[in-house]
């Protein structure tokens, strides 16, 4: 018995920041300039009273919606974000309350950011095949417009709020569905991309004396989220050719035998970046990023969801998923739909 991914949704807010409007914020940066360097047209913003878990709850009923799913299968929920309710409770243990799914599910929070979903998998790998559950439910969900400070215009322009949701079920085969993994960690760089305050070691202070701009300009406060892009860019260009060799090796096949890739989708620049050294046939990797930007942990499954939407993947198709960013923290994985 293996597990396999059996359907996805998703949900963007209807509220959005477009690159007119970034534009009429900082002028000396234009539409086509943001369009062309981030592949970014527009960005969906939670609503002021719109959470984590509001999305998610989005997401997953529009999951069971779509795909004719029952809510009292699920007997696991896993819920990846960085943007909680609360420190406690655990949001997955109200949102199941919320969802109507059954008591006797098992529920936790895991906090990871671009490459939660990949983790995520890892972890539902072992809950099926270890026999612990049969339905788990995959949640992603971020708010990161609400750590961003209107004056940031160097993450202002990337990321965006979203929601997903994945069914992963059991399925009778000994053909692994999803895996192998490879995994890595690398704490050094966990300074590169931060808030910084808001939690035990840091209490969040709203001390605006305290912003100011870092070295290439963009405004920096530890009360909101600080990234160093150009470390970033190095860091992934380094360690993510590597994470696809060895998810190769560990894998024993090649690009050849692999019918999709998706990256976590961080921006253009990076994306195309990455395809060119690791040298991926264009007509092998998809980009989805233009209408909702980079939404951190749901960049993987929304992609995936529009990859099957538009054809370029189906049932029986082999997909490398590869997840990079804050933590240092890096994933990859295959999935045969």
């Amino acid at each position: 018995m293996k597990a396999f991914i059996k359907a996805i949704s998703y949900y963007l807010p209807s509220q959005t920041l477009d690159n007119d409007e970034i534009n009429q914020l900082f002028p000396e940066w234009s539409v086509d300039k943001i369009s062309q360097k981030t592949g970014i047209l527009k960005r969906p913003i939670s609503a002021v009273d719109e959470f984590s878990s509001d999305m998610g709850i989005i997401a997953a009923n529009k999951l069971f919606e779509e795909h004719s799913i029952d809510r009292n299968e699920i007997d696991f929920i896993l819920f990846c974000t960085q943007s909680p309710d609360y420190f406690l409770p655990t949001t997955a243990c109200v949102m199941q309350d919320r969802l109507g799914i059954p008591t006797t599910a098992g529920a936790l929070d895991f906090n990871l950011g671009c490459s939660g979903y990949i983790y995520g998998l890892s972890l539902v790998k072992g809950l099926i095949e270890t026999g612990t559950a049969k339905n788990v439910l995959l949640i992603t969900a971020e708010t990161y417009s609400k750590f961003i400070h209107p004056s940031d215009k160097g993450v202002r322009t990337i990321f965006g709020d979203a929601a997903a949701a994945t069914l992963i079920s059991v399925h009778d085969t000994e053909k692994d569905m999803i895996g192998p993994f490879v995994l890595g960690t690398d704490g050094k760089g966990a300074e590169k991309l931060m808030v910084k305050n808001g939690g035990m070691r840091h209490p969040y202070i709203n001390n605006e004396t305290a912003f100011g701009e870092d070295s290439v300009g963009n405004f920096k406060s530890s009360d909101h989220l600080y990234m160093k892009g150009s470390d970033i860019f190095v860091f992934t260009l380094v360690s993510v050719p590597k994470l696809c060799k060895d998810l190769l090796e560990k894998a024993n096949t090649s690009y050849e035998d692999l019918d999709l890739v998706i990256f976590h989708q961080a921006n253009k620049h990076m994306l195309e970046a990455l395809r060119k050294k690791i040298d991926i046939p264009q007509e092998k990797f998809f980009i989805y990023i233009t209408n909702c930007g980079n939404t951190v942990s749901s960049t993987i499954p929304i992609a995936l969801y529009e990859a099957i939407k538009e054809g370029r993947a189906k049932k029986g198709d082999r997909i490398m998923l590869v997840g990079f960013g804050v933590g240092y923290s890096y994933g990859a994985t295959i999935v045969q739909l």
